[in-house]
């Protein structure tokens, strides 16, 4: 029989992750690196429960087998060409029968697996419990500012040499504002960010600080998880400020594709009760006429800036100013190396 282990996060490293659950399980999250070779697709999967359910066990397996069996040498040979010589990890949702037969049919063809005890599952468990006591592996820098200075613009060119850097909003796929999922498509499951996010954590270097955004505890309709909102929250905080004809162009940059346009109207129609009825129709009246920067001036001064860091109940560690990336760069790498002079 196939030697079940418990996971580990050096297995992600050491082996060919192999996951043989149905494709919209796969899709809803899966590890790391995973590679989807499904035993029963989305439909044979209801049919087997079914039989189950209202039959019983026996049956059912019977049924997998038979909607199966033909399947295996190619899965087999699949499985073998992505692996490429290394040891297979093999698992499905609890580390039950799927995961087992597959296991079974790579070790009597010859292949060095293993069986993952417990599944996805059990994985899950692990990145749950990860967040709820929440740790960095690393210094958080948390870059705040207001709307349109260029913060994950900024934090995603800083140099992978000295920094870490993870984009909240690019893992969320939202910006975290009003338009935020415009030419966006949030569709991941909040378990698929959470994976995302620990996976980011997880190959994080000791020797570098971690540089991310600060945001809201729900990102669109993605949550941070666990406590990570209470650990960005004491963590060295950064202001960061750019000029407002800086922040209006980098909008329009940003926003202003043709494709956008419904979308953009979709966005400002959901936010007017809180800019009331004139404004609503002011700003809906320069999107209509394709004006971004008007636009953007508008939401700058009538919206974002009213709505976001009103009221600031700490103080920063350091004032960055986002006109030139490369010279914000510069002083936080002053900043730092002050931090951390005894």
């Amino acid at each position: 029989m196939p030697e079940k282990i418990s996971f580990t996060p050096a297995l992600l490293d050491s082996h060919c992750i192999i996951d043989v659950r149905t494709p919209l399980e796969f899709a809803e999250d899966h590890l790391p690196g995973a590679i989807n070779v499904p035993i029963l697709n989305n439909e044979e999967r209801v049919k087997v429960g079914t039989i189950h359910k209202q039959i019983g066990p026996q049956l059912a397996r019977q049924l997998g087998l038979e909607l199966t069996c033909g399947r295996f040498g190619a899965m087999v040979a699949e499985i073998a060409a992505h692996a490429a010589g290394r040891p297979v990890l093999v698992y499905c949702w609890r580390g039950g029968l799927r995961s087992l037969s597959m296991a079974i049919l790579l070790e009597m063809t010859g292949h060095p697996v293993v069986q993952l005890r417990g599944g996805y599952k059990a994985f899950r468990h692990q990145v749950m419990a990860y967040f709820e006591k929440f740790a960095s592996p690393a210094p958080l820098i948390v870059i705040h500012g207001m709307t349109g200075i260029g913060k994950t613009t900024f934090i995603n060119g800083l140099d992978r040499q000295s920094w870490t850097t993870i984009d909240l909003e690019g893992l969320a796929c939202h910006r975290g504002s009003a338009f935020g999922e415009v030419g966006l498509d949030q569709s991941l499951s909040q378990k698929r960010f959470d994976t995302l996010l620990w996976d980011r954590f997880r190959r994080a270097s000791a020797d570098r600080p971690i540089v991310l955004e600060g945001e809201s505890q729900r990102i669109g309709r993605i949550s941070l998880p666990g406590n990570l909102y209470e650990a960005m929250a004491a963590s060295c905080k950064i202001w960061c400020h750019a000029s407002l004809d800086t922040r209006i162009r980098r909008l329009a940059v940003e926003y202003a594709r043709e494709e956008y346009r419904e979308p953009m109207a979709a966005a400002l129609e959901r936010i007017k009760k809180k800019l009331g009825g004139q404004r609503y129709a002011e700003l809906a009246g320069l999107l209509a006429a394709w004006d971004i920067e008007g636009l953007g001036r508008g939401l700058i001064e009538q919206y974002y800036d009213k709505l976001y860091y009103k009221n600031r109940p700490w103080t920063p560690d350091v004032e960055i100013d986002l006109e030139d990336f490369n010279k914000a760069e510069h002083h936080l790498c002053r900043f730092w190396e002050g931090q951390r002079q005894p």
